[in-house]
């Protein structure tokens, strides 16, 4: 393989990046469609005859401004995290929001009415030859309207939303990305941004250094804890005043209509989690056996396993890349060629350097019909997964690209299927090829990394946000309150295994403060379990299961998750049993740890 560069091709989108002709000329054209396409959304007749033909029309505009603008939007903020200091990103971002704006007003007026004509009429209408394949999400559309105020009232929200849950959230990210972790560890003083920090304190081999970094980590939060608590507060009241007024019964109704999924789902699968974590727990318990611990903290349950005889298992960057198209080969051709192409056309952001956002993501270039990640590799096991879950996200929105613009947008818990998937054939491939028992420990951890956050970790986010979203109804909830909260939910989650909790993870996760997605953690674990089941299919009939797999993917912008498992797994996700037989699966791995790392411990 030749050398891959770990760095974005910002040139290739827009030669001269934001402030060259190519992009301000997008921006300049973007303006004129709008107006085009105001004007064809305000003229709109559901009750004319041509309606029917009007649709169509207005809809293949309305999905092809919605790509431009996504694709505008989309490349500023790639600039912005690649480097947080860059003012003209972050503008350029608002921008792109500040003129779509006026298209969601009209937009939101167009699809109002929907409701005009009766049932019947309606069914009528989308029985037009264009229309009949985009029937489920033209209903969800017409459902979702019958929930919108007034015209006047809608476009005041509209126009407010930049400077208040949109606005609110840009606070968090400038004031998290501006944060200084300072620190003396065995090797020096560090002044880290947040993302290495945070990197350094879960990778760190060295107990000292972990812990030292945790302690540096909670008091910068707690020195901004009152900025964040406001943040997280306004946050959450804005949404619930517009939630209230669209009429939506509960705080999490808004997250299960987005997932399209029903809450006895959500409670099934809860169920399913609380009463298969014990033996993750007794994981935990035999890691800080291992790891020849006191206690066990926070900030050592994702720490890597060192021996003396075994050094940490680590890649360079094009080593991990080659291996996960090496992994990827063993499931599917077009999975490994696609990844291949992706990483040698520099669709991957990787380096590790100062200046970046923390964390790791995958969004879309519709224009180009592209995706782009974001991740910081720094060389560890645990790196190169995530490589492979976010080249898993980028494989599923390519295998869309045959779907119309309408059919293709899937919800985030269905998102995380395609992305565990790959993660686990990567993960697999890695046990498969250990080199000795001590590996194959090292190995099973980071497997378990997964587990353990998916059935702990984000069971605990899901308890803390809960909790909080209680006690926003009736008021503010504190700094303090806030982090008792946190505490109490971990506490409920990881059980009595830790002997440190983290008091700040909700200031210091990013995913608390998302102002356009609801309840943003509990589809992690959603995607998990949904993909192991269907990797325990691919074990029993792995022949020409590529196609298969391709075949549910393509599907997910276009059902409820309750149907997509009847089509495609024949599995009721209202019950247990799928769930139980998930974190059954995940729940051996744990098995073998605590067996196999027994006599280390004799």
């Amino acid at each position: 393989m030749t050398t891959i560069n770990e760095t974005w091709d910002f040139d290739s989108l827009y030669p001269g990046g934001l402030k060259g002709h190519a992009y301000q000329e997008h921006l300049k054209q973007l303006s004129q469609e709008r107006d085009q396409i105001i004007e064809c959304l305000t003229d709109f007749d559901i009750t004319a005859n041509d309606a029917q033909e009007s649709l169509v029309t207005c809809l293949d505009a309305v999905a092809h401004f919605n790509e431009s603008a996504l694709h505008a939007g989309t490349f500023a903020q790639m600039v912005a995290d690649a480097d947080m200091t860059d003012d003209y990103a972050q503008a350029m971002r608002l921008k792109v929001d500040d003129l779509v704006k006026p298209f969601k007003i009209a937009y939101g007026k167009f699809v109002k009415t929907f409701n005009v004509i009766d049932d019947h009429s309606w069914q009528q209408l989308i029985d037009h030859p264009s229309l009949a394949p985009l029937a489920f999400v033209l209903n969800e559309e017409r459902d979702q309207a019958k929930r919108l105020l007034g015209d006047e009232a809608e476009a005041l929200l509209a126009n407010l939303n930049s400077d208040g849950m949109a606005g609110w959230a840009g606070i968090y990210d400038t004031t998290s990305a501006n944060l200084t972790i300072s620190v003396d560890l065995t090797d020096g003083h560090h002044d880290f941004s947040v993302g290495q920090a945070m990197n350094r304190m879960y990778g760190d081999p060295n107990p000292a250094n972990r812990a030292a970094i945790f302690d540096a980590w909670e008091a910068a939060f707690d020195d901004r804890g009152p900025v964040f608590a406001d943040i997280i507060n306004h946050l959450a009241g804005y949404r619930l005043t517009v939630q209230s007024a669209h009429n939506y019964d509960h705080f999490l109704a808004e997250a299960l209509e987005y997932n399209r999924m029903q809450k006895a789902t959500l409670e099934a699968m809860w169920q399913a989690v609380d009463q298969g974590k014990t033996i993750f727990i007794e994981f935990l318990r035999q890691k800080q056996a291992l790891l020849a611990l006191d206690q066990l903290n926070w900030q050592d349950v994702d720490a890597p396993l060192v021996f003396d005889s075994e050094p940490t298992i680590s890649y360079d960057y094009n080593q991990a890349c080659e291996f996960v198209v090496e992994q990827f080969a063993t499931f599917g051709p077009k999975l490994a060629k696609f990844a291949q192409n992706a990483l040698d056309n520099r669709w991957v952001e990787a380096e590790d350097r100062e200046g970046k956002r923390p964390g790791g993501y995958c969004t879309e270039l519709p224009l180009v019909n592209e995706s782009r990640i974001f991740m910081t590799f720094t060389g560890s096991a645990s790196d190169t997964s995530t490589l492979a879950h976010e080249l898993g996200h980028a494989f599923h929105s390519h295998v869309m690209n045959e779907e119309s613009y309408w059919n293709k947008n899937y919800a985030m818990n269905v998102a995380e299927t395609a992305s565990t998937f790959a993660e686990t054939i990567v993960a697999n491939a890695n046990l498969a090829k250990a080199k000795s028992a001590k590996q194959r420990l090292q190995l099973l951890n980071v497997k378990l990394e997964n587990a353990t956050a998916m059935f702990l970790n984000i069971r605990s986010r899901f308890l803390f946000e809960t909790a909080f979203y209680e006690e926003r109804r009736q008021g503010f909830v504190g700094h303090q309150r806030l982090n008792d909260l946190m505490t109490e939910a971990q506490s409920k989650a990881y059980g009595d295994v830790l002997d440190q909790w983290h008091p700040h993870f909700w200031a210091s996760k990013l995913h608390f403060f998302m102002d356009d997605v609801p309840f943003y953690n509990f589809p992690y674990t959603f995607g998990y379990l949904f993909s192991l089941g269907l990797y325990a299919q691919y074990l029993k009939a792995p022949e020409n299961f590529e196609e298969r797999y391709i075949a549910l993917l393509q599907d997910t912008g276009k059902m409820t998750v309750e149907d997509l498992a009847a089509k495609h797994l024949g599995v009721d996700l209202t019950q247990p049993d799928f769930w139980q037989a998930g974190v059954a699966l995940a729940a051996e791995d744990a098995k073998a740890f605590i067996t196999e790392s027994k006599e280390l411990l004799n």
